[in-house]
This record gives C-alpha cells, structure tokens and sequence, in this order.
C-alpha cells in the first residue's frame, strides 16, 4: 500500500478496524495428516534416483506415485524455486496461492502442495524437514515460502534495464524445455509460482513488504516430500544464492542443491490410494439447457 493517502479518517474508523479476525477456510474439514503412516512409509526406504541442480540453473525430475523426493543442502547455503506438475497432464500443476489459503504463508511437516483448478487436489505431502526448528524469528520470517513468485528476468529488466537469463523463470523454462524437447516459447506459459525451497521470507512490520534474508540452510539439512500423484518436478537453484543479499545477478555465491527419490516397501503402502480430482461437477450455475443455447449464441 502507498502512502499516498488523501482521505482523512472516518469518526468510526477505530471501530472498523477492530473487526474480529476470520480465519478463511475451515480447513480442519481437510483430511487428517496421518503421521503414523508417512513415518511408516519412509522406515524403509530405496533410493532409486538422484539428480544434482547446478548454481544458476534447473533440472528435472520425476517421482511415482507413492515415492518420496528430497531436496537437499549439499555445499552450502542455497534456496530452490520448485514448479511441479502432474507427471501426465502439465495442465495440472502446483497452485501456490490456493497452497497458502489452506495452510500458511510458510510451510513444512503435514502441510500439502495442492494443485489448481479445477484439479485441486493434493500432489505432494511435506514428510520431513530439518528446518522446522526455525519457527518464526523476530522479524516475523520464516522458511520455504509460497509468497514470493519466483525471480524473473521481465522484472529484473523493469526495475534494472539489464538482461539476465540465470532468473529462476528463466531456469525452470530452460529445464522444462529440455525435459519436453520443446522451444521456450512453447513450454513458458506452463512455468508458474514456486515453493521457495529453504528461503528466508516475510513482510516488513511497517510497509508490509515482502523481504528476504540469509536461509539458515546448511549442507545436510532437506526438505522431503511424498508424491501423492505422478509428479514432474523442475527445480532451480536461485542465483540469489541463500538470498541474504542479492538476486537477478552473478555476484552472489551460489550453491548445487540435491534431489534424491525413494521407493518405499509395498507393505508399507498398503492401503493408500492416490487422491481423485476434485469432485466439483464444473457447471458453474449453467444447467445443461443453458449450455447449450449459450454455444449456439457462439
């Protein structure tokens, strides 16, 4: 918000603000983290992939259903910008904003990545996170966020005039293009917002702005997560390094981070079934009747 203000207070105006807070979501009518069954299901575990993320670039992967990926701190402090989709329908794919309804502007252990509309389901459960002791600090930060979108060079050359093409944007869309074997062009409008894997974030106490500071990440620290359903992951390693000073440039030290996937038992999966598109019938008000009059007014 600017400061920009021309309207003096109104007489109620201390009344309106103190109107009581509203959480927007009923969410305990989500179903239950089962802890006992995702720490039963990782007890035993085969690695079966790995995939190590240069500094300033992306790669991808995949993960089955029923597996668990981890991404991990190997050298030093790095933050990664995730993107995943439904490994056999790209149409479907992470929605941050609808992720940070449901849960937290900052996630980790029980939290889900849900996918967007009109999937909305849940892709990925957070299993694992060496992180969790962080909490939130003083200045109200916290880690892995799904506020920031992800660094990008249209911006960079809005506030900068420079061309720099090691953005996060930039990364995914090169790595999802390698993984389709499609032109950037093509496969651009599928990169979308991020889980900002071990970034530092909040907003300022007075201009309610979005900050960054150096990620407490160390090398041995991981984020792990179960694959709900057929996952593709791209993940960037942010040229922002652990995003304590810069980003959009080459002067920060920047790191490789880690992606391991796992098998667990069959025995340990017993039972579970991967979650169904959401049930929402999709006719938005309109009965069958009116649908078709309004395709003949097309």
């Amino acid at each position: 918000m600017t400061n920009y203000r021309v309207h003096p207070s109104p007489i109620d105006a201390d009344q309106r603000r103190a109107a009581p807070k509203i959480i927007c979501y009923n969410v305990e009518q989500l179903p239950e983290y089962d802890h006992q069954f995702y720490q039963r299901a990782r007890s035993e575990l085969q690695k079966i992939d790995q995939i190590i993320i240069a500094p300033r670039d992306a790669n991808s992967f995949t993960v089955p259903a029923g597996h668990f990926f981890r991404i991990s701190s190997i050298e030093g402090p790095q933050v990664g910008d995730l993107n995943l989709f439904n490994a056999n329908n790209l149409q479907e794919r992470f929605f941050s904003g609808k992720t940070r309804q449901l849960h937290a502007s900052h996630l980790s252990t029980g939290d889900r990545l849900w996918s967007n509309l009109p999937n909305l389901r849940a892709m990925a459960t957070i299993t694992h996170d060496t992180l969790d002791w962080y909490g939130w600090d003083d200045d109200g930060a916290g880690i892995h966020d799904v506020i920031g979108t992800r660094c990008d060079p249209y911006t960079n050359f809005m506030l900068q005039h420079t061309n720099y093409h090691y953005c996060c944007h930039s990364n995914l869309t090169r790595a999802l293009a390698r993984h389709l074997k499609q032109t950037t062009a093509e496969v651009e409008p599928y990169i979308h917002d991020v889980l900002n894997v071990f970034m530092c974030t909040g907003f300022t106490k007075d201009t309610h702005q979005y900050f960054m500071k150096a990620s407490p990440v160390r090398p041995g620290d991981y984020i792990e997560f179960f694959a709900e359903i057929d996952l593709l992951g791209v993940l960037s390693t942010c040229p922002g390094g652990d995003c304590g000073s810069s980003h959009s440039d080459d002067s920060t030290l920047c790191y490789p981070l880690k992606v391991e996937i796992f098998k667990p038992t069959e025995e340990n999966l017993l039972n579970w079934k991967s979650p169904t598109l959401n049930a929402y019938h999709q006719s938005h008000g309109i009965n069958p009747g009116q649908t078709e009059v309004l395709q003949k007014i097309k």
